[in-house]
């Protein structure tokens, strides 16, 4: 633990971690905000539990441990006193994180200007004042855009998720991806294939289900259904936290980015993404296993 990159931010501390025991079989979801987090953290409790109609309570039961908000004392408390399999949730890279050699560590990612987006809806949904300043209402000259793009992968910037902090996060996750118990999903390939998705995580996680049981737990995980159950869904569902719960779903699409920026943002952006990866990595961040079967 003593050589892991420190990462503080007005929501972050990833000192928290020095106070989890970590076990053998706990389970590790990574990822930059908005890129799928709280769905495979659905689908490894409907895997975990075996029952459609489990009740998730994500932030108790699948604690995000990075984040300042809950006394760290008391979140160890509660995963030290759980019996059973332990899921964490982290928005930390994982230079960052404790790297065991036996627990999975599940990396998560999205085209980084869909993420971008979907977490422009997302502060607008949440009831404080956090990230006004990055993200104002009305924003008529492309400042959100512009900090997107000048923001640094750690201290005050690391919450208000720059571009730079999503591209941290995967070339962290690329660094350790050649160990067994680490792998990274891609938000694209769980649209196309919630059904393949259920099964790689399930022999990852060394978990079995029946074809019929597996169908159901499947449709449970779907948009649709996780909509139109918000508050069972949603972190923190039904306690305030967000002003809709069901718009935390806001619409599970790609390329809602498309027309919202001009060609001076793009070209500024392909720039930023050409000078920190290869042709290959860029193909894989933004569009998944059908990019890199692209080139």
């Amino acid at each position: 633990m003593m050589h892991r990159k420190l990462y503080l931010g007005p929501l972050t501390d990833n000192r928290r971690w020095d106070m989890v025991a970590i076990r053998p079989d706990d389970v590790f979801v990574v990822t930059p905000p908005k890129c799928g987090t709280t769905w495979i953290q659905t689908i490894v409790a409907l895997l975990f539990s075996g029952d459609p109609e489990v009740e998730t309570e994500l932030s108790v039961k699948m604690p995000w441990v990075d984040i300042r908000i809950r006394e760290m004392s008391e979140v160890a408390a509660r995963l030290e006193a759980m019996p059973h399999r332990r899921s964490m949730k982290s928005h930390t890279p994982m230079d960052g994180l404790p790297l065991d050699d036996q627990a999975q560590y599940i990396c998560v990612f999205r085209h980084p200007l869909d993420a971008h987006f979907s977490y422009r809806k997302h502060v607008r949904n949440i009831p404080m004042p956090w990230f006004d300043p990055w993200y104002p209402e009305d924003d008529p000259d492309g400042l959100t855009f512009r900090r997107f793009l000048d923001g640094g992968a750690e201290g005050f910037d690391t919450d208000a998720m720059p571009l730079a902090h999503i591209l941290q996060h995967y070339k962290a996750a690329r660094a350790v991806a050649d160990r067994p118990n680490v792998s990274l999903f891609h938000y694209a390939d769980m649209t196309r294939d919630l059904p393949g998705t259920f099964a790689k995580l399930a022999g990852l996680l060394d978990i079995s289900h029946g074809e019929a049981l597996m169908k159901q737990l499947v449709q449970a995980a779907t948009f649709d259904n996780m909509k139109a159950n918000a508050v069972r869904f949603a972190p923190s569902g039904g306690k305030g936290f967000m002003k809709s719960d069901a718009a935390f779903f806001h619409s599970g699409t790609s390329g809602k980015w498309h027309g919202k920026l001009s060609d001076e943002e793009l070209a500024a952006y392909d720039a930023m993404m050409d000078a920190h990866l290869t042709g290959d990595d860029r193909a894989w961040l933004e569009h998944g296993s059908v990019g890199t079967a692209r080139i």
